[in-house]
């Protein structure tokens, strides 16, 4: 037995330090609880016993989170610890008790006193110091989620595309098998003409509006913010198998903002991983690179293209007065056909309005288009192609039924819906077509 004075100066010492203590022989298993515990008291655990370890092990599988038991087990198993703490003079180890519901996380510190024979078993709540690891642990995720995320539109960084760099080198370098991806990268046009007419306030929602127009397209692919105006988007999987499709999709969506001035124009360029070739992964980039410059070239001399790599006509501007025209016409025929799918095309410019409903069904990205009817023959279903070419120019040329003018067109899903147009043709002064419109009825 220990004697009181020598039991006083401990738990004096101890009780500053831990929230339980027992003083046990480690050749008997008799224990003394020299600081009592606030944390046990459903156990009732007696002040005095002849045997801790049993005891211990006892309690143990009432209190111990399960995934925690076999570590408090073998803690309390009586010859690996005193075998430990001979050996070390000291072990100490954290785990979870469930209190009344409450997860309470301690810390196990088991002590070889000087006499070689008694061992103190403590106990120390260390919640507080848990919760306020785990603050600072998130504080250092956050931190370093921010320092890769662009602030003005919330994706990837140039600090997380140099990390890509740096992990796809390694890639490279290690000759993974089956490495393939793509890379796009994606110049916004005249960002700075914006800023310095209409301020940068204009100019940052530009951007916004230009990265929903790439994360829309490339929605299952990483996209970074590299510099200012300027995206890139790294292409694996399933978007890497249809790129070709991809791009295209956004080439047209932009050359439609470029001609109704209604959105973002962007110029893009792609290029793949060439394994005979490419050493690095900025051998990618720059090719990619160099592909956005040529189609800015094109896009910025007057000849846009409807597909990648096909060019097509300059199209003459609408005037104004037109547009307004046009604007007012489009305007009646939605009053006559309520929310439906409605179209008029200026046939004098090739310039059509198409209803918004229509637009966002289709993905059109804008009501306004030049070449719409060009544009428009690839969502026909290429069996029907020749029937619905051969109706609307007859239609057009004052010869053709449009009763009989019907379809299938493929929704942005891949599905296609029977469309049945009720078309109508309005001639100038000289008896010549000026404008085509109609109301479509989907099936």
């Amino acid at each position: 037995m220990i004697d009181q004075t020598e039991f006083n100066q401990i738990a004096a010492t101890l009780a500053a330090h831990y929230d339980s203590v027992f003083y046990v022989d480690s050749e008997s298993g008799h224990y003394t609880e020299i600081v009592p515990t606030q944390m046990l008291t459903t156990l009732q655990i007696a002040l005095e016993g002849d045997d801790f370890f049993a005891m211990a092990k006892a309690n143990a599988s009432q209190v111990v989170h399960p995934d925690d038991l076999d570590l408090v087990l073998m803690i309390h198993d009586k010859d690996t610890i005193v075998d430990t703490v001979a050996r070390n003079g000291s072990y100490s180890v954290s785990c979870r008790l469930i209190i009344d519901g409450n997860i309470l996380h301690i810390r196990h510190v088991d002590m070889m006193c000087e006499d070689k024979k008694h061992i103190l078993f403590c106990m120390e709540n260390i919640d507080d110091e848990v919760r306020e690891k785990e603050i600072q642990q998130q504080k250092l995720h956050n931190a370093e989620r921010m320092a890769r995320l662009d602030e003005l539109t919330g994706i990837k960084n140039h600090n997380a595309f140099m990390e890509l760099s740096k992990s796809m080198d390694n890639s490279i370098r290690t000759v993974e098998a089956d490495l393939r991806f793509g890379i796009v990268i994606c110049d916004v046009n005249d960002l700075k003409l914006y800023n310095d007419t209409r301020g940068h306030s204009f100019g940052d929602e530009f951007i916004r509006r230009a990265c929903r127009m790439i994360s829309e397209n490339f929605s299952r692919s990483r996209i970074y913010r590299i510099g200012g105006d300027e995206f890139a988007v790294f292409l694996t999987d399933e978007e890497y198998e249809i790129r070709e499709e991809l791009l295209e999709n956004l080439r047209r969506e932009s050359y439609a903002n470029g001609r109704s001035r209604s959105g973002p124009v962007i110029a893009t360029g792609m290029s793949v991983y060439e394994p005979s070739s490419d050493a690095k992964f900025s051998d990618v980039v720059n090719r990619a690179d160099l592909a956005m410059y040529e189609n800015k070239k094109m896009i910025k001399s007057g000849k846009p293209v409807d597909r990648v790599g096909t060019a097509t006509m300059v199209e003459i501007p609408i005037p104004d007065g037109r547009k307004r025209k046009l604007d007012a016409m489009f305007g009646a025929l939605v009053t006559i056909a309520g929310d439906g799918y409605v179209f008029l095309n200026d046939l004098r410019y090739d310039y059509s309005r198409w209803s918004a409903v229509l637009t966002d069904d289709y993905g059109f990205g804008s009501e306004y288009m030049y070449h719409a009817g060009k544009i428009w023959q690839e969502y026909v279903h290429p069996d029907d192609l020749a029937k619905y070419k051969s109706i609307v120019d007859s239609i057009i040329g004052g010869k053709g039924d449009p009763k009989d003018l019907n379809y299938r067109a493929r929704r942005p899903d891949g599905s296609y819906v029977v469309l049945q147009p009720r078309a109508f043709v309005l001639c100038d002064d000289d008896g010549k077509p000026e404008y085509y419109g109609g109301i479509i009825i989907q099936h």
